[in-house]
Order: C-alpha cells, then structure tokens, then sequence
C-alpha cells in the first residue's frame, strides 16, 4: 500500500514540483508586496492615511473589473504562457519602484499604478494556475496537489509576510520590493521549464467574449453543488472580512493590546489553515470529500462564535480557539472545495470556473469591509464583530444542505467532464 501510495505521488510528477516551486516563490513576491509598498508609501513619500487606503484599494480592484473576463482569456490561451507573462509582468513593474526611488522620481501616483496592474496579473496567474492543475495531475489526485498548493500558501501567510518586514528592516523597503520583484522573475523562468503545454479549444470566430463569461455564469450557477460551494465560500469571506476589519481597532484602542499580541493572533490562523490543509486528505479517505465538507462545517462552525467573546484576560484565549477552529474548517474548504469544483468542470471551462469563483470572492472581501465598517459606525466594534462570526458560524449551511454532503467518491470520475461548446450549458453533476 505504501510503495503504492509513493508512486501515485503527485510530487513524482517533475511539472507539478516546477508548478509549485514557481509558485512558492510568487507567493513570496506577493506577500513581501503586501508589506512593502506601503511602508515605500510612508517612508518614501510621506503618505497620508487614504492615499495608503487608495493603494489598498487598488490590490484587488482588480479582481473586481477584469475577474470575469480574465477567466474567458485564460481559456481561449496556452496556461503555461499566460502564468510566464503574469510573472513577467509583476517582475517588470515592482523592479521600477526602485529604480524611481533611487532617482528620485518616485511618486505616489506611480504606485498606484503599479498596484493596479500588478493585480491585474494577479488576476491571470491565481486563476491559470489553479486552471492550469488538472492538466498537470490526474484528477484523481487532485486533492493532494491542492493540500500542497493550499498549505504552500498558509505558510507563505504566516512566513512570507515576517520575511517581508525583516526585510525591510534590514535593507529598506524599496530594496525589499526588488527582492519580490527577483521573486517574480525566477517564477516566471521555473515556469518556462514546464513540459506540459496546453491547447486550448477552437473557438468561434464570431463569438463574444461575453457569450464565453456567460458561460462560465451559466455553469456555476446551474449546478447545485457549485451554487452551494459559492455561496459557503461567499459567505465565510464577508464574514471573515467584517471581523479582520475590525480587529485592530479592537486590539489597539479598546484592549489596549501589544501589535505583537495581534499579530500572534492572526498568525495562529495561518497555523490552523494549515492544519485543515494538511488533515483533508485524511479525512476525504475516510469519509469522502462531500460528506467531510459538511461534516467539517458541523463540528467546526460553531466554534466560530467564539470569535465575538475577545476580550482581556481568559477571553482572548477563548476567541483565539475560536479563530483556530474557523481556519481549520477553512483549510478544509479550501483543498476539497477547490478539488471538487476542478472535478465537476469541463478543461474548456476551468478558467472561467476559477475566475467566477476569484470574482465572488473578492466582490465579498469588499462588501466585508464596507459593512463591517458601517455596523460598527451605528452599532459598535463589537457588534461588527460578532455579525461577522455568525455569518462564518453559518455559512455551511449552504453545502450541508446540498447534494454535495452525500456525494460518494464513485460519483466523481478521474476523469474531465465533457466538454461544453458553444450553446454554453454544462451537464448539471447532481443529474
């Protein structure tokens, strides 16, 4: 059985290890990103508090403007080039921030710039590489590709982000944009050594980019098992957004917390998306991907309440065992959910699939952020607080509710769905 197990490792496949090692150090680059452009904003150009906010903004504006129809283009082209352009394109753009500030030409506009367009190739490469996946690996090892792929970014959370600040505080925070902008290009020249090269389908000459989106739509709202898994992930992001917003209000002016005892806080969340990552593939075995997703939401949800009691004392013990148990659910989440929407898709529509997904996501982030902002404004820190974490606590019910928690695996082929042509419907998997 072991010998077995070791020659259905996806870590055998020499593709996948390039895949990851690529993506490793993309996750890199994004997250020493994530620190260092706005301490450059502050440090560099003396910013003020919403011009900081504007860059924030930007990061994932992309998502929002050219999500959808990234997925169609994603579709349309060879996955391999588009993550080596995606890659490229980062490189390029983060290597002119130091090159302006050692020039003394750095503007606050310039990174605003660089922000947006540097999301906008974030857009292509999260949703071609998670496209790109079930090229590289059989489907029937889907879920181990994920697990690696899901705690690869749990730990770039907790590690790439403290790598970031130290490098910062070593060489300065344009030098450390550099260091992501190096990231990026050895990314995109790891990438270059894939063998596996996709060909995407023939398409219509007169076909629109719309009737392609539409498709995508079509096929993720049509199904009831993808409808649920959008709406369990929908629901857990503005949840979780409504209560990260709010936090370090929370921490600094009401608790009067340490930074560090923050950042300990969050960073325990990345230990359990790790560990719901890494049990996954455990529990999947014993009990099958749908039923553990609604098993997992049953036992770990509730937890989630806990989140609301933080306070001095006994009680951020208690909220911090709550925000352990919420990660570890989302951990789980992460690696079935996203294997069993991979299973379910055509390889014609995975890109778009992804970029629908990548679309609701954010669109939730955002939303988050506005209504933590607002409840808390007429009702206070801790009201915000505690509507985010009813939402976690039952955001999975929209899986448990659906055919998805009794899906055997025999249900679920290795092998892709039919492919969809242009009248655009895919085959609902629960029929």
């Amino acid at each position: 059985m072991n010998k077995m197990r070791r020659r259905n490792s996806v870590w055998l496949i020499r593709d996948f290890r390039l895949l990851y090692g690529a993506s490793a150090l993309s996750h890199l680059g994004s997250n020493v990103t994530y620190v260092a452009i706005p301490l450059v904003a502050v440090m560099a150009l003396d910013a003020q508090p919403g011009q900081i906010a504007a860059l924030s903004a930007l990061s994932t504006a992309a998502f929002l403007v050219i999500g959808l129809p990234a997925g169609a283009w994603v579709d349309r082209l060879p996955k391999r080039a588009v993550l080596v352009a995606a890659d490229g394109i980062r490189a390029g753009l983060l290597i002119s921030v130091p090159v302006a500030w050692w020039i003394d030409t750095l503007s606050i506009f310039q990174l605003y710039v660089v922000v947006l367009l540097t999301g906008c190739a974030t857009v292509f490469f999260d949703v071609g590489s998670q496209s790109f996946l079930p090229d590289i690996v059989n489907r029937d090892r889907l879920v181990p590709a994920n697990t690696a792929v899901v705690s690869l970014m749990a730990g770039a959370n907790v590690a790439g982000r403290g790598i970031g600040g130290l490098a910062i505080q070593l060489f300065t925070a344009p030098l450390a944009v550099l260091g992501a902008s190096l990231s990026y290009l050895a990314s995109a020249l790891g990438l270059t050594a894939v063998r596996h090269k996709t060909v995407p389908a023939r398409k219509d000459a007169n076909r629109r980019l719309r009737s392609d989106i539409a498709d995508g739509l079509r096929h993720v709202f049509s199904s009831k098992e993808l409808r649920a898994l959008a709406l369990t992930a929908t629901l857990t992001n503005l949840g979780l957004q409504m209560i990260n917003v709010m936090l370090p209000i929370l921490f600094t002016r009401e608790l009067r917390l340490p930074a560090g005892v923050l950042g300990a806080y969050l960073a325990a969340g990345g230990v359990g998306l790790l560990v719901g990552a890494r049990c996954a593939p455990l529990l999947s075995k014993r009990f099958g991907m749908g039923r553990t997703l609604g098993l997992a939401g049953l036992f770990f949800a509730p937890a989630t309440l806990a989140i609301s009691l933080v306070g001095n004392g006994i009680w951020i013990w208690l909220a911090s065992g709550g925000w352990v148990a919420a990660t570890v659910k989302i951990g789980i989440d992460n690696v079935l959910g996203i294997s069993l929407r991979q299973k379910m898709t055509p390889d014609n529509l995975l890109g778009r699939m992804n970029a629908t997904f990548r679309f609701l996501l954010t669109s939730a982030l955002a939303l988050g952020s506005v209504l933590g902002g607002l409840i808390a404004e007429v009702f206070g820190l801790r009201m915000a607080i505690c509507a985010g974490a009813i939402l976690m606590a039952g955001a999975f019910m929209p899986v448990f509710a659906s055919p998805i928690r009794k899906l055997s695996p025999t249900r679920l082929s290795s092998e892709p769905p039919r492919e969809v042509r242009s009248t655009g419907t895919a085959k609902d998997p629960g029929d």
